[in-house]
């Protein structure tokens, strides 16, 4: 990220101020796989570069895969999976993206964030959180904002002085406007404060 962006959202924002001054963000690297991404998103209800229980990347280690395709998805079904709990959504929701990217192979790089959304949006199951997280980090779109994320409610919450219960997505909206073209930074600093904050209690 270049100074530009973190100096733009800095002047725009007054609460994210201190936090670009106190915070680094994490050093992510994408797997830039959208197949993969959204089967850590289903599986483990959030997307692993974002989880701590890591249970998607176990049940991978269990069937020694590092990148889960459509060629060796039976075998995480067959290694990973034997023994796993899945709601019959959850399971039912696989299968649709399973089928989907078997029959499809969409140029990700080529589409814009509405095209992502709307290609992500027909298979059943993907709601819109799910095409959040893989706009932000699968394909590191810069001015994507998860307005559905619980993480980001509370944080929203709690540092904007927003009411949970009146209009919270357009009050969110409202301020992550002032952050744009770079949402996506805004809602990663966020994030990262987030985990700065729980670390900080640890040493208390």
């Amino acid at each position: 990220m270049s100074l530009s962006v973190s100096a733009h959202l800095s002047e725009k924002d007054e609460i994210l101020k201190p936090i670009i001054q106190q915070v680094s963000l994490p050093e992510l690297v994408s797997t830039h796989q959208v197949f993969h991404d959204l089967m850590s998103c289903i599986i483990e209800q959030q997307i692993h570069y974002r989880s701590t229980k890591k249970t998607f990347a176990k049940l991978l280690q269990k069937a020694e895969i590092d990148l889960l395709t459509t060629d060796n998805f039976s075998v995480l079904e067959e290694k990973g999976l034997q023994g796993v709990k899945l709601s019959e959504r959850k399971y039912e929701t696989m299968v649709q993206v399973l089928e989907f990217f078997q029959q499809n192979t969409p140029n990700w790089q080529s589409m814009t964030d509405d095209e992502v959304r709307k290609t992500l949006g027909s298979i059943k199951g993907v709601g819109k959180w799910t095409i959040d997280m893989i706009l932000l980090y699968t394909l590191e779109r810069k001015d994507v904002f998860p307005v559905d994320d619980y993480h980001l409610k509370q944080l929203m919450v709690k540092l904007y002085k927003l009411d949970p219960k009146t209009k919270l997505a357009a009050n969110m909206k409202a301020v992550a406007a002032h952050w744009e073209p770079h949402r996506s930074y805004g809602v990663k600093y966020l994030l990262a404060f987030k985990e700065y904050e729980k670390t900080q209690a640890k040493l208390k």
